[in-house]
């Protein structure tokens, strides 16, 4: 299974991502769990204390030069080595490898650079030819996906919370993901606390296929503020992350 999870800033995609890795893990499958946030810290997320070995890609300076053989001249290759980048630049936890990305530069009309290259042909190497099942934490955006790439994803998963922004943020996101012919897009709905918010995305998100309602719960908060995981604090809302692992194995 390949699947990015994308949404506005705040809404609990890190914790989606956290949970669903460590939830297939624990069912023996080896997941590659990808940073690709620059805000987002999955590390934590994945209760992962010490995070002093991990280094993003993109800060990669002396590796983006070798692999893209990026010069004075401002010619670099397109298609740079990156096989080997995911053992190399990983940690372990469980069935779990953690990578960090980092974010893709932004310009005007788009930044074609060394750094962008050798990212987007990680992230196609990723999901295209690993045999891992692998989850992305995204932006709230789909810059790290190329149309090739974004064609291989299963799932484009869009986490909303009960609100104007975060629901505007998902139709712009399945516009972009359009752009790419990526139309297997799905909302998770979190931060449910009375049967009104469940009305209210229910209503708003009508065209979207809703496979998960996350309730509202004080311990996930608690168990970020600790460097939990929150999947472990049992309950509904491991109930709600196991029903959604579900939803996923049965649409694919």
């Amino acid at each position: 299974m390949k699947i990015a999870i994308t949404g506005k800033g705040g809404v609990g995609k890190t914790t989606l991502v956290a949970s669903l890795a460590l939830l297939y893990s624990r069912q023996g499958y080896k997941v590659l769990a990808i940073d690709a946030d620059p805000d987002a810290n999955l590390a934590s997320g994945l209760g992962i204390a010490d995070t002093s070995s991990i280094r993003a890609v993109s800060e990669l300076k002396d590796l983006i030069l070798e692999r893209t053989k990026a010069g004075p001249s401002g010619f670099f290759k397109l298609n740079p080595r990156v096989d080997d980048i995911p053992e190399r630049f990983s940690i372990r936890k469980e069935n779990i490898r953690l990578m960090v990305l980092g974010g893709i530069k932004k310009g005007g009309g788009g930044c074609i650079c060394p750094e962008n290259a050798l990212l987007k042909a990680l992230v196609q190497h990723l999901i295209v030819y690993r045999k891992e099942w692998v989850i992305l934490d995204m932006e709230a955006g789909i810059e790290h996906l190329g149309r090739g790439t974004a064609q291989s994803v299963d799932y484009l998963i869009i986490v909303v919370e009960p609100g104007k922004r975060s629901i505007e943020t998902a139709y712009r996101i399945r516009k972009l993901a359009g752009d790419l012919n990526l139309n297997k897009v799905l909302v998770v709905a979190n931060k449910i606390r009375t049967p009104r918010d469940k009305e209210l995305l229910q209503s708003a998100l009508h065209e979207f296929r809703i496979v998960g309602w996350l309730p509202y719960d004080d311990q996930v908060i608690e168990a970020e503020q600790e460097n939990k995981p929150a999947y472990e604090i049992g309950g509904p809302f491991q109930d709600e992350i196991e029903e959604i692992s579900k939803a996923l194995l049965n649409v694919l």
